[in-house]
């Protein structure tokens, strides 16, 4: 008998054992991503303007230049101040695919192209989702902004982006 209750506690603390080691090993993984993704000091500063039908709008943006900075982008956030967001700029112009995992709060994503013109509009992505938000044809860049933004400021397809990423002939 008293080999039966070793044998049980035995399993039993090997089990919790296991238990443990998962948790931690789950807590470890996701601690660091979650403090990378809270630093503001991962992104350097700039402003876009955007000409609208009626008037241009300043905006305040982060700039993420390379892959590390693209892949961060705005996930673990829990706000973005408004009339503010992130500038994603691609090296050379390409169809991008981006996904809102990580991301909290759902964003207006605004594709531009290398002559600044927004080449398309995806508004009020859902936060946490898997799903893959294409460009349709080849971008410099993509802003992404808090939902609702587009339609409030009323910047639509065919808008002109002023930033130096873009090759603006004047």
């Amino acid at each position: 008998m008293d080999t039966l209750i070793n044998i049980n506690r035995s399993r039993t603390f090997g089990l919790a054992k296991f238990c443990l080691f998962v948790a931690i090993t789950l807590i470890a993984t996701a601690i660091p991503k979650y403090l990378l993704a809270q630093s503001p000091t991962s992104f350097s500063m700039t402003s876009v303007v955007i000409e609208t039908r009626t008037d241009a709008q300043r905006l305040t943006m982060e700039l993420a230049e390379d892959a590390g900075q693209h892949a961060l982008g705005l996930m673990g956030r829990q706000s973005l101040a408004s009339d503010s967001g992130m500038i994603f700029v691609y090296a050379r112009p390409r169809r991008v695919s981006m996904w809102m995992k990580d991301t909290l709060i759902p964003l207006d994503m605004l594709f531009v192209r290398l002559d600044g013109i927004i080449e398309s509009i995806v508004e009020r992505t859902t936060p946490l989702s898997l799903t893959t938000i294409r460009s349709e044809k080849m971008v410099r860049a993509v802003i992404e902004l808090n939902a609702g933004t587009a339609k409030r400021l009323g910047i639509e397809v065919g808008n002109r982006v002023i930033h130096d990423a873009f090759n603006i002939a004047k």
